[in-house]
C-alpha cells in the first residue's frame, strides 16, 4: 500500500487536461507518453491521420486512451473546432504544448515565397492560434501553462536555414510576449529550445542534404558539446517540468536542451 502511494504522488498532472499539437510523431508523441505515464487526459491534434492513428493504436496496447483530432492549426476555424472538442473531451484544459512545425531549408535566394509563408504559418501562425483560443479557457480557469517548442535555431543563426531559425526566432520572442502578459492572470509561457534531436525531422534533414543518415549524425554529433544528438523524450521530460508546479516561478524563458550547442 505504502508503495502505492508512492507511485501514485509521483503521477504530477493527475486528472489534468493536456492539449498536444504535431503529438503523433518525434517530440510530439514522446511527450503525450510522458504526460499519459503521469496521469494527465490528453489530446492529440495533427494533421496527419495516419500517423495519429498508428500514435493512438501504440499508446492504447500500452493502457492509454488519449484523444486525437486531425486537423490544420494555420486554420482558425478548425483551430477553434479542434480546441472545442478536446475542452469538452478532458474537461478543462491545464496544458498546451505548441509543438506543430516542419522545416524548409535554404537560403534567401532558394526559399519560394510559397514555402516561407507555408512555414510562418505552421510554425508561427499555428502557435499563436492555438494560443488565442486556449488562453481564454485558463483565465476562466485561473490557471494554465504554455510551452511552444522554439529551438536553439530561435536563439542562434545557421547557415541555409532563415526561414526555419526566422520562424523559431519569433516563437520565443512570442514566448516572452504572451509571459508578460499573462503572468499576473496565474497563466504561465516558456518555451523550449532543442538542439539536433533525432526524429522524423532529423532524417529529413539528412535525406535534403543527400547524405547517409549515420554520416549526418557523426556530423552533428561533432557540433553538440555534448557528443551526440538528443533523443524525443528528453526535450519531452523539459516540457513536463516547465509544465509542473516544479517550475512555478518560471516565465517568459526559453529553455535549451541542445546538449551545449548554443552555449559554445
Amino acid at each position: 500500500m505504502q508503495f502505492g502511494l508512492i507511485l501514485l504522488s509521483d503521477r504530477r498532472f493527475l486528472g489534468r487536461g493536456v492539449l498536444i499539437t504535431g503529438g503523433a510523431s518525434g517530440i510530439g508523441k514522446a511527450t503525450v507518453e510522458r504526460f499519459l505515464e503521469e496521469g494527465a487526459k490528453v489530446a492529440i491534434i495533427d494533421i496527419s491521420k495516419r500517423s495519429g492513428d498508428e500514435t493512438v493504436k501504440e499508446l492504447r496496447r500500452k493502457g492509454y486512451d488519449p484523444l486525437l483530432l486531425i486537423g490544420d492549426v494555420t486554420d482558425w476555424k478548425e483551430v477553434k473546432k479542434m480546441v472545442g472538442l478536446a475542452r469538452g473531451h478532458l474537461g478543462r484544459i491545464d496544458v498546451l504544448f505548441n509543438n506543430a512545425g516542419i522545416l524548409v531549408e535554404g537560403t534567401v535566394e532558394d526559399v519560394s515565397e510559397r514555402d516561407w509563408d507555408r512555414i510562418m504559418a505552421v510554425n508561427v501562425k499555428g502557435v499563436f492560434l492555438m494560443s488565442k483560443e486556449v488562453i481564454p479557457i485558463m483565465l476562466k480557469q485561473r490557471k494554465g501553462v504554455i510551452v511552444n517548442n522554439a529551438s536553439c535555431s530561435g536563439l542562434v543563426g545557421d547557415r541555409n536555414a532563415i526561414a526555419y531559425n526566422t520562424s523559431k526566432g519569433a516563437v520565443v520572442l512570442m514566448t516572452k510576449c504572451l509571459a508578460l502578459d499573462y503572468c499576473r492572470k496565474n497563466i504561465r509561457v516558456n518555451c523550449v529550445c532543442p538542439g539536433e534531436i533525432d526524429t522524423p525531422m532529423f532524417r529529413q534533414e539528412a535525406r535534403a542534404r543527400k547524405m547517409p543518415v549515420e554520416e549526418y549524425r557523426k556530423q552533428l554529433c561533432e557540433h553538440h558539446p555534448i557528443g551526440r544528438l538528443g533523443v524525443p523524450r528528453e526535450v519531452a521530460n523539459a516540457v513536463l517540468f516547465l509544465a509542473s508546479d516544479d517550475a512555478s516561478f518560471i516565465t517568459g524563458t526559453a529553455f535549451s536542451v541542445d546538449g551545449g550547442y548554443t552555449c559554445q
